[in-house]
């Protein structure tokens, strides 16, 4: 499953758009360090389910009249503050937290509401472009220090005479996520001694600061964007990561609205109905969120999942079916499962993400759409669905 961690400061708002995004109860309070273990809860990406170009929808629990909601892994961590890969504050228990993570949002205080350590402070007084760099320089600086700790073990390594760098600097980076396809081509990238002994400081932050960068890519949230003073969001678009103005707030509150029957309302929608009896004042709010959804085109909690995934990691859905006809599984179920793949994916690749024996036994697939094979070497798409015949199956 994909993981998508939320990273940031104290009080930018991580724990309520892990709530507003999972509704799982966690703490959510106007203080530092309200996260002390990390949370880990199920979410979802939204794409156009396959059943749109059927008569008939697909009746999945994931999919609401053809919106298709795929899951992902969502991780809320501590906040961090600076100096985290020195251990300060819940630096180290933070930084260790990320490792298993493909992609991270970044929850920034477009509102300039808390200072650089997450305390409260007026509206507009903080400057939140300070904030942008400040998630990767930490985590840079932290994964070149665990690089530093353990340099020796590479340089004792390196006197055996079958001894590769690439996969000496594989074998300590796995555990940052880092697969020998990323390092083989950050090395490609970076000038450097082949002798590991003359490797300096810069060296591994270099190489640190690039295998980061490509194992752990981040997309601005720009949360509190409906309270946030004129110019600020604009401002951090202007920097060179994606931003994608939110409202934790408002999402939460639409989410518990929706469950209560007063509006109608699906994730990732640009506009909600009210449908239920609303007090004046609650009538009074939900209007004040339309204004924000009128402005962004949503809260913005899941066009920021659908950034991270579909967007910097450029996953596709594949659906895969027993029955090319009717598009069901083996118990008459209309498109019961999704899987996200990286783009360039194939027929045999779709298979060994339904199953490693289904993958083993991989004899060919049909294009469910179309109704005709499919080639092995085929690139799959967008929304594919895809009859996979194998000898497991």
């Amino acid at each position: 499953m994909v993981s998508v961690a939320l990273a940031g400061k104290p009080n930018a708002g991580k724990s309520t758009f892990y709530t507003a995004a999972t509704m799982a109860d966690v703490d959510v309070g106007n203080y530092p360090f309200t996260t002390i273990d990390p949370n880990r809860g199920v979410t979802h990406v939204r794409t156009d389910c396959p059943c749109l170009a059927r008569e008939q929808r697909c009746g999945d629990e994931h999919c609401r009249d053809g919106k298709r909601y795929v899951p992902i892994e969502l991780l809320d961590v501590a906040g961090l503050v600076p100096g985290a890969h020195e251990g300060r504050g819940l630096g180290n228990q933070f930084l260790d937290a990320l490792t298993d993570a493909d992609v991270i949002l970044q929850v920034v205080d477009a509102a300039g509401a808390t200072n650089a350590e997450g305390e409260p402070c007026e509206v507009g007084e903080y400057d939140p472009v300070e904030e942008v760099d400040f998630v990767e320089a930490e985590m840079d600086a932290w994964l070149a220090g665990v690089l530093d700790r353990n340099w020796e073990s590479v340089e004792r390594k390196s006197r055996s005479p079958d001894f590769e760098i690439e996969a000496a600097l594989t074998e300590l980076l796995t555990g940052f996520g880092a697969a020998e396809h990323d390092v083989t081509a950050v090395l490609r990238g970076l000038d450097y001694p082949e002798d590991p002994i003359r490797w300096t400081d810069e060296h591994r932050a270099a190489l640190a600061a690039d295998v980061r960068a490509r194992t752990k890519p981040i997309v601005l949230v720009a949360n509190k964007a409906d309270i946030a003073p004129e110019g600020n969001v604009e401002r951090l678009r202007e920097t060179d990561k994606p931003v994608v103005p939110a409202t934790a707030d408002g999402e939460l509150a639409l989410r518990r609205a929706a469950e209560a029957g007063a509006v109608d309302y699906d994730p990732g929608d640009d506009d909600f109905a009210i449908t239920g009896a609303v007090s004046d004042r609650q009538e009074a709010g939900l209007e004040r969120i339309r204004e924000v959804t009128e402005r962004f085109d949503g809260t913005g909690v899941q066009a920021a999942l659908n950034e991270a995934v579909y967007g910097l990691l450029d996953r596709i859905t594949a659906f895969p079916v027993r029955n090319e006809t009717r598009w069901t599984d083996a118990t008459g179920d209309v498109l019961p499962d999704a899987f996200l793949l990286p783009r360039g994916s194939g027929p045999r690749d779709l298979a060994y993400a339904v199953h490693t024996d289904i993958g083993d036994g991989y004899l060919h697939a049909v294009d469910a759409r179309a109704d005709r094979r499919t080639g092995e070497e085929t690139e799959l798409e967008e929304g594919d669905v895809i009859k996979v015949v194998s000898t497991a199956t």
